[in-house]
């Protein structure tokens, strides 16, 4: 409503008179969010009241992408407690048209499936109808996978204002946007918002409408395997010579944004490079070509290649003797490759888990300027390239085994990134929830 008195007021007022009015219904958009935000927070005593009493815990984990799934521990603490029952539900990701959104959620399907979960998809192909969530599974807590409005409006926080709703970052937080990472409308509805460290902690105090009453410090759930001894990684690389270096490649989905404001991807300007790459180095190298799920379909999309010319580049990749296209999960991806080369935001940190070396790609100089304090110190760990000839330096030190920032690397892991109180990050998110219930 206040977008659309705002577009009006465009067209209609002087300029002087536009900008009073539009602070005017600013004020007035905010004092309606904090009024909702403390409704919101007023049904969460509500019902967390009504759930101490049941015997029974619903907890739907609501999965839009499987890339972004990170709660393999967290929804395996809760299948193992008798008194809660998990389900995950596939989401629509309704922003590239009816075909991406059905590939996607196939996609995230498989994938739980695969693990053994209880799953539903929110879309019944024989009645052709969509799961009313409120109405027929009844959740009593829901986690979400992504806060930003990629789903339909059944699906989003706010149909839910009477759950005990939850969400741990998808990603590793490192950006500038604060307001945006920090200070939506989802943020605020949330029950419990689980954070990466005290870092992000005190930003949602910061910069959280609600002050982040609702923020625990847990830890990073999407790592907690990178971190499990007992784990064993399956070879998923079409070359599992030992003596062949595997290299990931992870360009981000931004090829649109504007530099000033969130840009990281280079994949433009490397594509072509990239694929030469693999072709010198035949023999000695092995590439998994990993992008952001986004990426293919910008380029399909956007004006940028079109459908024919992104699925010949992406299928080359399977093609190539020493090279493979990887989508979905990549746990296993991580584990057992050698190094990493990428322009990805939550591989930032994410990968400096397995303790090995990593290229950032750098799409100009003012890269730093779109990341927070503790995205800036994670970026100093890496090493950097702007151009082919730095990727090639690269490429050798790794097929020479030099690594002179691995020590830079461990201190900050160890420093850093463990997860609090001397449990994993998973279930530091489970007993924080068992504690509020019992």
């Amino acid at each position: 409503m206040i977008h659309f008195v705002n577009n009006v007021l465009k067209k209609t007022l002087p300029k002087s008179l536009r900008n009073k009015t539009e602070a005017l219904a600013f004020r007035f958009q905010s004092f309606i969010h904090s009024k909702e935000i403390r409704g919101v927070q007023a049904n969460h005593q509500k019902a967390l009241l009504h759930i101490q009493k049941k015997n029974r815990i619903k907890v739907a984990f609501f999965l839009i992408h499987d890339s972004i799934w990170k709660y393999d521990e967290v929804f395996k603490k809760f299948r193992n407690d008798e008194r809660f029952e998990p389900i995950v539900v596939i989401c629509p990701y309704t922003v590239y048209g009816e075909k991406a959104m059905f590939h996607e959620m196939e996609k995230a399907y498989d994938l739980v499936i695969k693990k053994g979960y209880n799953a539903i998809k929110s879309y019944n192909e024989q009645t052709q109808k969509w799961l009313d969530v409120n109405k027929e599974l009844k959740p009593d807590i829901i986690f979400f996978t992504n806060p930003h409005k990629l789903t339909k409006d059944s699906y989003y926080i706010t149909n839910f204002r009477n759950c005990l709703t939850c969400y741990a970052p998808y990603n590793f937080g490192n950006s500038h946007l604060y307001q945006m990472m920090h200070n939506q409308l989802f943020h605020n509805y949330l029950w419990r918002l689980f954070a990466e460290t005290d870092f992000h902690r005190k930003l949602s105090v910061q910069y959280a409408r609600n002050k982040g009453v609702n923020v625990a410090l847990t830890g990073f759930p999407g790592t907690d395997v990178f971190l499990d001894p007992n784990y064993v990684p399956v070879n998923i690389w079409k070359q599992k010579e030992p003596n062949i270096k595997k290299i990931i490649w992870a360009p981000h989905h931004t090829i649109d944004n504007n530099t000033e404001v969130l840009s990281y991807s280079t994949f433009l300007m490397f594509a072509d490079f990239m694929l030469r790459l693999a072709d010198e180095y035949q023999g000695k190298i092995q590439i998994a070509f990993k992008p952001h799920p986004l990426l293919k379909y910008k380029l399909q999309h956007q004006h940028y290649w079109g459908k024919d010319r992104t699925e010949l580049y992406f299928n080359r990749w399977n093609e190539i003797e020493n090279g493979q296209y990887v989508d979905g999960d990549y746990t296993d991806l991580f584990l057992t490759s050698d190094a990493m080369i990428h322009d990805s935001g939550s591989f930032l940190i994410e990968y400096l888990y397995t303790g090995k070396p990593v290229l950032h790609l750098d799409r100009d100089l003012k890269f730093t300027e779109r990341l927070n304090e503790f995205g800036v110190q994670a970026y100093n760990k890496h090493y950097h390239a702007k151009n082919s000839e730095e990727i090639i330096w690269f490429i050798e030190n790794v097929l020479n085994n030099t690594d002179v920032k691995k020590e830079e690397r461990d201190s900050f892991l160890h420093s850093e990134l463990i997860p609090p109180n001397q449990r994993s990050a998973s279930d530091n998110i489970y007993f924080e929830i068992v504690k509020q219930l019992y």
